[in-house]
């Protein structure tokens, strides 16, 4: 198989690279996400629960996705997609569709929009409600 180079078009497709990771710098530890994010589901449930939640799980799920393409390198020629990029991918259009349901977002041209446009749109907004939350 053809190793891609990092940083081509194909090896980027998720969204993985420096950029996204430093949209994660100031975030708390994966393993404390990922308790709040459990906590909160098995307190409300998926029905029940508010934006923030949706918003930190896409996070914690595109910081997961991106660990794992940090430590699987590039990519190969024919490799199939790493379950956790897809699961981050799943999550980050669920965000993209709350947000439209409950404040506006238009879901116009959201049949083109790739997984790694819906990351990048989780990425954008859990680093505007960081500052926010940090005020």
């Amino acid at each position: 198989m053809t190793k891609l180079p990092a940083g081509s078009a194909t090896a980027t497709a998720t969204g993985a690279g420096a950029g996204a990771v430093s949209d994660y710098a100031d975030a708390p530890a994966i393993s404390v996400e990922s308790s709040w994010v459990a906590l909160i589901a098995d307190r409300l449930g998926a029905v029940e629960s508010d934006r923030e939640f949706w918003l930190r799980r896409a996070a914690l799920l595109d910081r997961m996705a991106l660990a794992e393409e940090a430590e699987g390198g590039a990519w190969t020629v024919g490799e199939a997609v790493p379950v956790a990029v897809l699961t981050a991918e799943g999550a980050a259009r669920r965000l993209v569709a709350y947000d439209g349901v409950h404040f506006g977002l238009s879901t116009r041209g959201a049949d083109i929009a790739t997984g790694a446009d819906c990351r990048e749109y989780v990425r954008e907004e859990y680093r505007a409600w960081r500052l926010g939350a940090l005020r």
